[in-house]
């Protein structure tokens, strides 16, 4: 599998946690928006957000209350980078993140890639799944 094989826009179709009561939970919901950039050159961009998020009482991007900002962030999760495939498994190699302990890390996303869906896992130290993102390849536009 190389780069290219999963270089392109994917649009988010379901991302699923695995629960301490062992079964699976939606923490956007079970119809969250995002959209994940694979470039050809090796950059990287995810955003995920919650469908239907609350508009802030501000014009400010970056004001509001802090119980609106912490609202805002719990519902969205976004990072820049690289990529890298490395057999069956992608490196994000962060820049830079929402979540700010992800900056300056190397985020490895086991991958099953089938057509035009692509599931990025999450595993545990024991090699157990505990995150699975479903995204669907977006189909290019006439003018791409």
């Amino acid at each position: 599998m190389t780069e290219l094989s999963i270089a392109g826009t994917w649009t988010l179709n379901t991302w699923r946690k695995m629960g301490d009561d062992g079964n699976w939970a939606y923490p956007f919901g079970k119809h969250p928006r995002g959209i994940l950039i694979y470039a050809q050159d090796g950059g990287m961009a995810v955003q995920m957000v919650v469908a239907d998020r609350p508009k802030l009482d501000t014009a400010d991007p970056i004001g509001g209350s802090a119980e609106e900002r912490a609202g805002a962030y719990s519902s969205c999760l976004s990072y820049f980078g690289a990529y890298e495939v490395q057999a069956d498994k992608v490196i994000h190699k962060v820049d830079a993140a929402l979540f700010p302990n992800w900056s300056d890390t190397e985020q490895a996303r086991p991958f099953v890639f089938k057509d035009n869906e692509l599931v990025l896992q999450v595993k545990d130290a024991e090699g157990n799944v505990t995150s699975e993102i479903l995204w669907e390849r977006k189909a290019q536009s006439a003018a791409g």
